[in-house]
């Protein structure tokens, strides 16, 4: 191996030292840097991953404008008497906050919070924009991002005190309105997940001491990442009339008597890029699903001196195809770099499909195919090659996806008490299923010396224990059991 081989490799291993690995593919991929001295929480986001950004914001924001979605801005500041409003924001989120207390130098007659979340800036709006039924269901969301001054250790994409996200805000006539719409963005969080990024989820909400500040019930997609973690992947808010309530949106029906509105919030974040990051990436560096990947196909052209000619010739026209068919495409010509140096550099960057060519190609009319990230390499012919490289997409994708799968199957245990859900957790972690009396004090047990929590419960219809005909007790405090809850490590 040459020195720039070596330069190339990650040293961390993904298995025994997770933290470290990932990090290390974070930089040497070029998705992130750290940011400035004294500014400890926060990256600067490369090229390299804001395209990544882009196609599931752009996959995301379609399914949104679907389904009546509209795209909106507001201020990313908001008056403290604006988030006082609604009490339970403030109590929820004020140890998160940071505060806007000068501008040039003069001080300001009120603290303005930089947006921790949207729903008292949002809110108010909606208020006055709604004034009939006509005016529902009332649907924006904003592209943007959010401060949360957290004292936890922050991890690129995973935990920053700033982060990229999307949030949604909707005003409904109804509760059922309200919940079939949490359910309609749950839906569509997991499709991100699994039809875009190969990843399975489960869907449940969360406990009630768990939910957003002020909401009826949070509702959340989790995945589970391969160190036995899991990832809350996306919450969907159904917020009942609490908002509207403090912020006055109401409505005349048709019977023109007035109405308070129901309302929800959604988002997901740019977690969903460390998660990604976190299930598909190996030992050679960044893994990515052909729908995400900034190059989906490289192609390399591999010669000596009399071929070089006819190969890059064959090499550019295959390219060409590809680029012409709307495939994004990379041909790695460089005269000063070896082929092993570029695969590797490639596998690096998580290039899904490398396409390589040598004279043998060219002669036979053929074209030799190689998957990331299990290195299969398959011979095919240079005639159909769009059709041929979707094909070899497809497969990629099932095979990113089946080994997810393979991660989440079998990782989800029961346990019957406090010994059995320690000792699951602590030998091999993922989600631990175990009868719960519903008291936020039974986590307590299992938060304080194993720093898991409950993640999710069923949701009431999937739930035997909530239907209250049973026999099960508590696992924590023998109790009789209300709910199932999930529990597991977290990131």
């Amino acid at each position: 191996m040459s020195d720039d081989d070596q330069e190339l490799g990650i040293t961390e291993s993904k298995s025994h030292n997770t933290g470290e690995w990932y990090a290390e593919v974070v930089q040497k991929a070029g998705l992130a840097d750290y940011g400035p001295e004294g500014m400890s929480g926060f990256i600067v986001t490369r090229p390299r991953a804001y395209a990544v950004w882009e196609r599931l914001q752009g996959f995301l924001d379609a399914k949104f404008k679907d389904t009546g979605v509209q795209n909106a801005y507001f201020p990313m500041f908001i008056p403290e008497s604006y988030l006082e409003r609604e009490k339970d924001i403030v109590e929820g989120f004020d140890p998160e906050v940071a505060w806007v207390t000068e501008a040039g130098n003069k001080e300001l007659d009120e603290r303005l919070a930089v947006r921790p979340t949207s729903e008292s800036i949002i809110t108010p709006y909606i208020s006055q924009w709604v004034r009939s039924h006509r005016d529902l269901p009332l649907r924006v969301n904003q592209w943007c991002s959010v401060v949360r001054w957290e004292a936890t250790e922050t991890k690129p994409f995973f935990r920053t005190k700033e982060f990229l996200w999307q949030e949604g805000h909707t005003a409904h006539a109804s509760a059922e309105d309200a919940w079939e719409e949490t359910m309609t963005r749950l839906d569509q969080y997991a499709s991100v997940y699994e039809d875009l990024l190969a990843m399975p989820v489960l869907k449940g909400q969360k406990p009630d001491h768990d939910k957003f500040p002020g909401a009826e019930t949070t509702t959340t997609v989790e995945a589970l990442m391969p160190d036995g973690k899991s990832v809350q992947a996306g919450t969907s808010h159904h917020l009942g009339q609490s908002f509207a309530e403090a912020f006055d949106i109401t409505f005349s029906d048709e019977d023109e008597e007035e109405r308070l509105a129901h309302t929800t919030s959604w988002g997901l974040s740019w977690r969903a890029l460390g998660a990604l990051i976190m299930t598909h990436s190996d030992e050679q560096g960044l893994v990515l699903p052909p729908g995400v990947a900034p190059e989906q196909v490289v192609v390399v052209p591999i010669w000596q001196e009399d071929t070089k000619d006819d190969v890059l010739e064959y090499a550019q026209g295959v390219a060409d195809d590809l680029d012409d068919a709307g495939i994004r495409v990379e041909l790695d010509d460089r005269d000063e770099r070896n082929p092993g140096f570029k695969f590797n550099e490639h596998e690096l960057n998580g290039v899904p499909l490398r396409i390589e060519i040598g004279p043998h190609e060219v002669e036979d009319g053929e074209l030799t195919l190689v998957h990331r990230p299990d290195g299969e390499s398959v011979v095919e012919e240079r005639d159909g090659v769009v059709e041929t490289v979707h094909d070899h997409f497809d497969e990629v994708y099932a095979k990113l996806y089946a080994a997810a799968e393979e991660t989440l199957d079998g990782e989800v245990r029961e346990a019957d008490d406090r010994a059995d859900i320690l000792g699951t957790l602590g030998q091999h972690g993922g989600y631990v299923k175990a009868p719960w009396c519903g008291d936020e004090d039974c986590e307590e047990p299992i938060k304080e010396p194993m720093a898991a929590e409950i993640v999710m419960v069923p949701f009431d219809e999937e739930d035997p224990l909530a239907e209250g005909d049973h026999d099960e007790t508590c696992a924590i405090c023998d109790d009789d059991a209300e709910r199932t809850a999930y529990f597991a490590k977290s990131y």
